[in-house]
């Protein structure tokens, strides 16, 4: 048993990339609003900060235009 499991943690998962376009589906579906964020995230195993951050950069860059 390593460390990590004894004491009850998760091992970090590696990091993903992901799609301009993915990203721009996901911030879509979460501005639909028939799901939360949280649920659009756990629908796609991401995390919800990710998402947060993702619809928040869309929002930053439509302002921006």
């Amino acid at each position: 048993m390593s460390i990590m499991e004894s004491m009850g943690k998760k091992k970090p998962r590696p990091r993903r990339s992901f799609t301009p376009e993915f990203k721009a589906e996901i911030v879509e579906l979460c501005r639909r609003g028939d799901r939360s964020v949280r649920q659009v995230a756990a629908d796609f195993d991401l995390t919800e900060t990710a998402v947060r951050d993702w619809v928040r950069q869309a929002d930053f860059e439509a302002a921006a235009a």
